[in-house]
């Protein structure tokens, strides 16, 4: 085994973790083509953890990025701003209801049946096409902060958030397209859509690791090491770009975008590999 190229595709795949976690456009999509490119030269399962574990960099770059938002005992918050940290975590935890217990119980039959080509391929243009359409004109959204997001609109982007199961959808994706749906701006819709991914995948990266166990040999501990830290640097750059982007854009960038993977999904799969 050559491990330069594997530290290199691990790498690659840290950035395109890093980037497409939070970007509505899909990490599935991106890794299935990688991976059929230019897979990793590891046992399935320790691949499988790989791209799981390495999305916990991609979390602490958002714990990093809104620590004093997040920190109900920040000694810098009066007692109001504490309480409302503790609701914003409620709030966070109902949203998180809904995936958890759809997950544990059909997440590896939802795989079986899923997790393809054409799945994902028809997922990112359907979504793609999706927020080409919230996206029209004249729409004012009522929630404005994530503070203002209630119990009930919670719980319904965490009903979306099940969605995600399935390849190709992105759980950034379908959380933002819900809060947005239900009256959330752009900002609120992504800002709440980032801390939703906390419990998600720390629940997720938990229990592969708990599943795989915890003997790693040196090779596959640096390729997973390495994978973690680009993810993580590179979510720092990418969070705050797409938190400065929705202040002054739209989605439907990232709506073309889909449609466009969806089609080189397809094209690449069906056509090109015959």
């Amino acid at each position: 085994m050559n491990m330069v190229l594997e530290v290199i595709k691990s790498v690659i795949l840290g950035v395109i973790q890093g980037v497409t976690e939070w970007l509505p456009i899909s990490s599935t999509g991106h890794m299935i083509l990688f991976n059929d490119l230019w897979p990793l030269n590891f046992s399935k399962a320790f691949t499988d953890l790989f791209l799981v574990v390495i999305q916990f960099g991609s979390i602490l770059a958002v714990i990093v990025l809104f620590f004093h938002k997040l920190n109900p005992f920040s000694p810098k918050k009066t007692t109001l701003q504490k309480r409302q940290t503790w609701s914003l975590w409620l709030k966070v935890l109902v949203a998180s209801v809904p995936v958890a217990v759809i997950g544990l119980v059909f997440e590896e039959k939802i795989d079986a049946l899923f997790y393809n080509a054409p799945t994902v391929a028809v997922a990112l243009i359907v979504y793609g096409i999706a927020f080409l359409f919230i996206e029209r004109p004249g729409r004012r959204p009522a929630i404005r902060d994530v503070e203002h997001i209630n119990g009930k609109t919670a719980l319904l982007i965490g009903v979306f958030q099940v969605l995600a199961l399935i390849p190709g959808t992105s759980r950034s994706g379908s959380t933002i397209l819900a809060a947005v749906l239900l009256g959330c701006s752009r900002y609120a819709a992504a800002e709440f859509s980032f801390f939703l991914a906390i419990p998600a995948m720390l629940g997720a990266s938990g229990l592969k690791i708990l599943k795989y166990g915890f003997h790693f040999s040196s090779e596959e501990l640096l390729v997973l090491a390495v994978g973690f830290v680009v993810a993580f640097l590179v979510s720092l750059v990418v969070v705050r770009f797409l938190m400065n982007f929705v202040k002054k854009h739209d989605f439907k960038v990232f709506g073309w975008y889909r449609i466009a993977l969806g089609l080189v999904v397809l094209l690449y799969f069906f056509v090109l590999k015959g």
